[in-house]
């Protein structure tokens, strides 16, 4: 395993410990901006949970390094992602402003830097190199 990799995942783990202790903690009103209206759900439940949901990837991806698991960690990360993906295409074009983004400039630059992480979660943790070899074998 590479330490560029290593680094990548690791770097990764921490920022979403750190993103979820935010939902939990000192940035929960901004998070709370961000669940759309259409959500069927309270939408401090929905932060506390998703920040829940985000310290135990980012715990993973700190603690897994061995390969099938270090894998589907990246896979469950990668899909993290993707399912927040509505709420910032929602944060977008519904002009609500959260964490600085108070502009539609800054909130569809926002939307570019998602298909990034899914990348980074995959690429981290060798999630498609694994499922390339298993593929082949």
């Amino acid at each position: 395993m590479s330490l560029l990799r290593r680094a990548a995942q690791a770097l990764l783990g921490a920022a979403m410990v750190y993103a979820g202790t935010g939902h939990l903690t000192f940035a929960r009103e901004e998070f709370q901006a961000q669940v759309p209206p259409w959500v069927p759900l309270d939408a401090d439940l929905v932060v506390l949970a998703s920040g829940v949901v985000e310290i135990a990837v980012g715990a993973a991806l700190l603690l897994t390094w061995r390969q099938p698991a270090r894998a589907l960690v990246g896979v469950a990360t990668a899909l993290l992602f993707v399912a927040v993906f509505p709420g910032n295409v929602a944060q977008y074009t519904e002009g609500r402003d959260a964490f600085g983004l108070d502009t539609d400039r800054a909130r569809l630059t926002r939307l570019f830097f998602q298909p990034l992480l899914v990348a980074w979660a995959l690429l981290a943790t060798d999630a498609i190199g694994q499922w390339r070899r298993r593929r082949s074998a």
